[in-house]
């Protein structure tokens, strides 16, 4: 332990520091220097952005990153990039690298894994690869329709314009407080009505209801074939009485059939009424009245 010096000793610590640095780093990155892992590519034409360290998913779980980025410059449109993949996990062939664009700018890598169960990428193989705009994409093709749309928006806004500048909105926004002030009056007008003059109503027509029902259950207890065959006998005894009546056989037949009877009471009211002209003409006929005594004639 002589040899173990003071600058020795600077020399190990500055050593150890550096390693731990580099681990530190490269561990804030998120490669692991400790744990095995393999190595693939992937070619596309544009990585639109993509950057190293950048993380790389399968099925939503981050398997991996990228690690390095190559251009051809001799081919353009060919760009490769080296992603570092767990060493667990198995790629099968068919499956593709998919590059998404994120709304805030950033690019991310998806594996889309193939179903089969036979074949599968070698360590240091080339996955196709294809870029997916994602979002921006379908906000690129929006954009066409969004110019189309500005003329007819800046026409809508021309007449909303129009149509807020003309002095009669003030009146009839005036006219729709005035309705809106009524409708409350009459709504409380029929809260009132509801309140006071329908239970009044409900109670009057279920009291006319029970009325029904007792006379209904007084018609049903009228004996109707009995009343029927009373209505019968009195019409069959009004039908006699009008035979009687119709028929010269009985007295008040006569009376009402006969014209002689007629005849007889006319000629005795015409006697009658020439009697009484007779005595009003001449009275001495029929009355002698004296005061002092009837005279010898």
């Amino acid at each position: 332990m002589k040899y173990m010096t003071k600058e020795v000793k600077i020399g190990i610590a500055g050593i150890i520091a550096l390693c731990v640095l580099v681990y530190g780093i490269n561990w804030l990155k998120g490669i692991h220097l400790f744990k095995p892992s393999s190595y693939f590519y992937a070619k596309f034409e544009n990585v639109n952005g993509l950057t190293q360290s950048s993380p790389v998913f399968a099925d939503g779980v981050r398997i991996g990153l990228v690690r390095e980025i190559y251009y051809d410059y001799t081919r353009p449109g060919n760009v490769v990039v080296q992603v570092e993949l767990d060493n667990e996990i198995r790629i099968p062939k068919g499956s593709t690298a998919e590059l998404v664009s994120e709304m805030l700018g950033g690019v991310k890598m998806n594996i889309l894994l193939a179903n089969n169960p036979r074949e599968k990428y070698e360590i240091g193989d080339t996955i196709p690869g294809n870029l997916n705009n994602g979002m921006m994409d379908k906000a690129a093709q929006l954009l066409p329709k969004v110019e189309q749309m500005l003329p007819k928006l800046d026409s809508i806004l021309t007449s909303l314009n129009t149509i807020l500048g003309d002095q009669s909105i003030p009146s009839t926004l005036h006219s729709v407080e005035t309705t809106t002030a009524n409708l409350a009056i009459v709504s409380s007008q029929v809260k009132a009505l509801m309140n006071n003059d329908i239970p009044q109503l409900t109670g009057k027509l279920n009291t006319i209801g029970d009325n029904f029902i007792s006379i209904s259950n007084n018609l049903k207890n009228i004996d109707y074939a009995t009343t029927f065959k009373s209505i019968d006998q009195t019409l069959s005894n009004v039908k006699i009485l009008t035979d009687k009546l119709n028929s010269k056989d009985n007295t008040i037949g006569l009376l009402f059939n006969d014209s002689t009877l007629y005849n007889n009471l006319n000629a005795t009211t015409a006697n009658a009424a020439s009697l009484l002209e007779d005595l009003k003409a001449h009275p001495k006929r029929y009355v002698h009245f004296s005061l002092f005594g009837r005279k010898d004639k």
